[in-house]
């Protein structure tokens, strides 16, 4: 790696599988030093040592993002405690995804989905990113869908959710980009990592995309890379879409 991220403070939330434990790697990669947070401190430990061992700087801060304010400034302030006094890059990654159809989809289930998916990183940033502001800037990268824009028939309560972050994203560009802080968004397709022998759900939503299947956790990653790094200083208020295709081109299939 080539230290486009050397010396930056990044909090990442779900980080701890899939694309969440893909950017906090790269991340670390990159020369950052990342607080990997998430709900379960077995599987916490395992990235961070993963990271370590690659001599990368991380540390675990658990946390159960329930859309409590109490809960997002926790992690705020134990995430700029353990980071050594400021967060530089912050990552809105953590995501719950229930995939029932509107009638079978039940109020409490509706609640925790806002809860998780928008409640908790709307709090999250409004106790991260004046602290950027004040000490000079940073840079805030959401995670939408692309079924926030093109309609799938089960899922509507999800994607309504990312429909909401892809929003703010545009919102929060507005009000703290004259202030430093840059906030962006990435819109992955259906991103996985294939086992042999199994067929992930989402795997058939793929076909006949221009790249012509699911990707990896890891093509999120670089974006999120490109995102918070010095290369993107004139971005601001995107939605970058990393889907294979998937919303820009029409999908033929087989």
């Amino acid at each position: 790696m080539s230290g486009r991220l050397q010396d930056k403070r990044a909090l990442v939330t779900g980080a701890t599988s899939n694309i969440g434990r893909a950017i906090a790697e790269m991340f670390a990669a990159e020369g950052a030093h990342v607080i990997v947070s998430g709900r379960s401190a077995g599987r916490g430990a395992e990235v961070v040592g993963a990271i370590r061992a690659r001599g990368g700087r991380a540390d675990f801060v658990q946390a159960d993002l329930d859309g409590s304010a109490a809960a997002s400034r926790a992690l705020a302030e134990a995430a700029t405690s353990a980071l050594g006094g400021g967060i530089d890059i912050l990552v809105n990654n953590a995501g719950v995804y229930p995939g029932d159809s509107t009638a079978d989809t039940d109020e409490q289930t509706f609640d925790r989905v806002y809860s998780v998916n928008v409640k908790a990183p709307f709090l999250l940033t409004a106790a991260v990113a004046p602290a950027m502001a004040e000490a000079g800037g940073g840079a805030i990268i959401n995670l939408g869908s692309w079924v926030a824009r093109l309609g799938i028939p089960v899922g509507a309560l999800y994607s309504s959710s990312k429909g909401a972050m892809e929003t703010l994203t545009r919102a929060w560009a507005a009000e703290f980009g004259p202030r430093g802080v840059r906030v962006n968004a990435i819109s992955p397709g259906v991103v996985h990592t294939p086992v042999p022998g199994e067929v992930h759900p989402g795997d058939v939503m793929m076909n006949g995309t221009p790249a012509g299947g699911v990707g990896s956790p890891e093509a999120i990653a670089h974006a999120a890379v490109y995102l918070a790094g010095d290369e993107s200083a004139f971005v601001h208020g995107i939605v970058l879409d990393v889907d294979g295709g998937r919303t820009t081109a029409a999908v033929i299939a087989a």
